[in-house]
């Protein structure tokens, strides 16, 4: 039987993709009632399975799924993703970190040195499937008290001065608040008037599962062509960049015959395509939201920007979109939110857009046919054999440079927290599990309790040393685990209750 649903909801999301569900969970994890509307009635699809659905997840991803205990449940299902990932690398001696339009970086290069403030043990990326991401992010949800109504995509919706009414298909939703995670042609930007700026495709790309009659005609691994770029790993996954301006993507059916012949001209050989399992096609438009918020309503992930998945940061940036709104927007409905905490979700995540869509364009500049663009690929190349140019790869890659301007001198303010080991075996991550800040203390003063309890609903605290304590006093975290303020050898009680202030609001004391 349907689960009765409340009269209206705090926040009404509209989409139930991963970034939808994680700020779903997000949103329970502090409390608030939260609805997704998601258009598809089956959440299964041949496109987020493998090899299809594969996806890269950066530092700041793995480290947002850890501290809410999902990674482990991820890595389960990850086990086997691997290894399609790999195949074409899997005949190299070195170990890729990444690539930048196709141009490897490698360990053996990397410098990690040049991140104090990142954890000693290993650094890099994790590979898993978009099936597998959607199923672990959905059970959380599902069993936090989620509600999801799928084959419910939202038409429309108006607003007033205290909710949102939502028209779908099926029905009329209210909810103080609407998320609008539905994607890069989002309803609910749209209907919110918010603008959606940036540049026009260059190219067609292309992702297909085929079975070629000779297998062996294509050479294994990613191939720079003078018309194009394609990857190939046996026997029959096959990623295409096609520059035609874009002009394929969405506009006829992808046959076997239209892969073939763009096969065919971008790898320069008489390949034979003899059946077409499955293909879909992307282009490098890049666009972002000219606001992320109109009123009751904003917007995450897709809806808030695309960009060619090369380099596979559109599903870390979406998500990162939700660890950041999530907290404020409870916060918010909570009415504990100090002044202009909702505001600095778009001050923060706007600038990280920006920057990704540019990394995306750089790209694509680098694959562009051309006498020209070959020449700057091998001094790329070149850079990516010194330290400092694998470094500065793997950095960007990873997102391991991801750092929010919130002022103050210390190195490790706005940083993700180092995932600190604490004396008895517990770590930072695991702190933050309940969604709330975390004062760590690591010379323990009564006054920081003291300090700490004045946000003792808001702000966890934990006294005691560390393994490596990064010569670190004390740290204040969000809940999102970025660093609000770090203190060194020095105590400075005032500068934490500022950081603790201007984080999480009027301390409750003072609140009455």
């Amino acid at each position: 039987m349907p689960v009765d649903l409340p009269k209206i909801h705090d926040v009404v999301i509209a989409g139930g993709g991963p970034v939808g569900l994680f700020l779903a969970g997000e949103l329970r994890l502090a409390g608030c009632s939260v609805l997704v509307l998601e258009q598809a009635q089956d959440p299964c699809s041949p496109l987020k399975d493998l090899p299809f659905g594969l996806r890269g997840l950066s530092v700041p991803t793995i480290e947002n799924l850890d501290r809410r205990d999902l990674l482990d449940a991820l890595k389960g299902r990850a086990v086997d993703c691997d290894v399609p990932a790999a195949a074409h690398w899997m005949r190299q001696a070195r170990r890729p970190g990444g690539h930048f339009a196709g141009i490897p970086f490698f360990h053996d290069r990397i410098d990690a040195t040049k991140w104090p403030y990142r954890p000693s043990g290993p650094i890099g990326s994790m590979v898993a499937d978009m099936a597998g991401i959607e199923t672990v992010l959905a059970d959380r949800a599902i069993a936090m008290g989620v509600a999801i109504r799928r084959g419910c995509g939202v038409e429309d919706f108006t607003q007033s001065a205290t909710e949102v009414s939502v028209r779908t298909g099926t029905g009329t939703y209210a909810g103080r608040w609407l998320v609008g995670c539905d994607g890069g042609r989002s309803t609910v930007r749209k209907t919110a008037g918010i603008g959606f700026t940036g540049t026009d495709p260059e190219l067609t790309g292309y992702a297909a599962e085929i079975e070629l009659a000779d297998p062996d005609t294509l050479r294994p691994g990613r191939h720079s062509t003078p018309t194009g770029m394609y990857t190939y790993a046996p026997p029959g996954a096959i990623a295409m960049v096609d520059f035609d301006g874009g002009a394929f993507h969405r506009t006829l059916p992808i046959t076997r015959d239209h892969v073939e012949a763009v096969l065919r001209r971008i790898s320069g050989t008489d390949v034979t395509v003899r059946a077409l399992v499955r293909a879909t096609t992307w282009t490098d438009r890049a666009c972002q939201a000219t606001a992320c918020r109109q009123g009751r309503v904003l917007l995450a992930g897709d809806a808030a920007h695309i960009h060619s998945p090369l380099g596979g940061q559109g599903l870390n940036l979406g998500l990162g979109d939700a660890m950041n709104l999530g907290w404020k927007l409870a916060a918010t409905i909570r009415g504990d939110a100090p002044p202009g905490l909702l505001d600095s979700y778009a001050h923060e995540r706007h600038p990280v857009g920006a920057d990704i869509l540019d990394w995306s364009r750089a790209q694509v500049a680098l694959m562009r046919p051309g006498h020209g663009t070959r020449a700057l690929r091998a001094i790329v190349r070149d850079l990516v054999e010194t330290r400092d140019g694998a470094s500065y790869f793997a950095e960007r890659v990873w997102g391991v440079g991801l750092r929010y301007d919130l002022g103050g001198d210390h190195p490790l303010v706005g940083r993700s927290a180092p995932d600190i080991a604490l004396a008895g075996g517990t770590r930072l991550n695991a702190c933050l599990r309940n969604g709330r800040g975390l004062l760590l203390d690591f010379a323990p003063h009564a006054s920081r309790h003291a300090l700490a309890g004045r946000w003792g609903d808001r702000i966890d605290y934990v006294a005691g040393d560390a393994q490596d304590r990064l010569g670190l006093d004390a740290m204040l975290v969000r809940p999102d685990g970025v660093v609000a303020w770090a203190g060194d050898d020095a105590a400075d009680d005032d500068g934490m209750a500022r950081a603790a202030a201007r984080w999480f609001g009027t301390p409750r004391e003072a609140a009455g």
